[in-house]
């Protein structure tokens, strides 16, 4: 994608690994949204979208992926639609794929990058399956889900930006008086502006875009949640000031992955649909290891990544 590529290893993943903490989350999951994946997973008995985790680098890992690539041709390589290309190793030495089982023993985590609905619903799928079977043995095709893992320094996070339809009563200038409180704020004209560094916000209102960079003492960069930018827009803006208090249920808000652009943020407000868009600096891929390791949980709509596997290149049954 855009000249930058990343090479993962598709395979499957036991439950008992999500349930005891071995794969660790990073954001929380809802029960209506694991419901409609196991209703997917149930009726297909198989994982045909693979959920994405990262595991920190292994030399050896890569060293066989990289030697298995330079020596055989892949079994499938084409273009998606949307530009991203796929190719793909079939690795068909029983040694291979063991020495990877033996070395993933090693690997002290994975993390869910994308994928914890799916993640948690192939848990509990697995977990009634073994349920109503009176001679589980823990080795069984249902108790595994497919996965795409790729090691850390190959994954780069997008942006996660922010629209609201509302200035929450406010007027124009009201608004940028408050947010002055904890923020430097200069007025960059018509042109896109992209945050260049953390705590550096980008606005978009009334035709004009303005750097907000956070003031020192308005976050917490020894804090793993408190140093993130969402958790900074969320406190000082977006509960604070427009009085949007639950990302999660609120009708005010919406989310633009950054994959969509800058642009995607001005075309909204400039609609008339929303009033004002922010756009933060990404997360990094440290930051994300920290709060996972933490036990920690991101704010909503924190992370996004590309490209991913397409869904239905592989596909792991429960009854072969």
């Amino acid at each position: 994608m855009n000249g930058r590529t990343q090479y993962g290893i598709a395979m499957c993943c036991h439950y008992d690994d999500y349930l005891s903490g071995a794969i660790k989350k990073h954001e929380l999951t809802r029960p209506d949204k694991e419901e409609d994946r196991m209703i997917h997973v149930r009726n297909q008995k198989a994982n045909i979208e693979p959920v994405f985790f990262t595991y920190p680098d292994n030399a050896e890992i890569d060293a066989i992926i990289s030697n298995w690539v330079k020596e055989h041709e892949a079994d499938y390589d084409f273009v998606a639609e949307d530009g991203f290309g796929h190719h793909m190793w079939v690795i068909r030495c029983k040694e291979t794929n063991d020495r990877i089982t033996e070395l993933f023993k090693g690997i002290p985590a994975l993390y869910v990058a994308d994928g914890h609905h799916r993640t948690a619903a192939a848990a509990r799928v697995g977990q009634e399956c073994a349920s109503k079977n009176a001679n589980h043995t823990g080795d069984e095709e249902y108790c595994f889900f497919l996965a795409v893992t790729f090691p850390a320094s190959h994954l780069r996070i997008i942006d996660y930006n922010r629209v609201v339809k509302d200035l929450n009563g406010l007027s124009k200038e009201e608004f940028l008086k408050a947010i002055e409180e904890n923020f430097v704020v200069e007025k960059k004209g018509a042109d896109i502006y992209t945050p260049n560094a953390l705590h550096n916000f980008a606005m978009y209102i009334d035709g004009e875009w303005y750097s907000m960079t956070a003031k020192q003492g308005t976050y917490d960069d020894n804090d793993p949640i408190g140093v993130l930018d969402v958790t900074v827009l969320s406190n000082l803006v977006l509960d604070k000031v427009l009085g949007i208090a639950d990302l999660r249920t609120s009708k005010r808000i919406d989310f633009v992955g950054g994959i969509r652009g800058l642009g995607e943020l001005q075309k909204r407000v400039d609609s008339g649909e929303m009033k004002v868009a922010f756009a933060l600096y990404p997360v990094s891929m440290q930051q994300l290891i920290d709060i996972a390791d933490t036990g920690n949980i991101m704010p909503p709509k924190t992370t996004w990544f590309e490209p991913k596997l397409r869904s239905g290149v592989v596909i792991h049954s429960f009854e072969e």
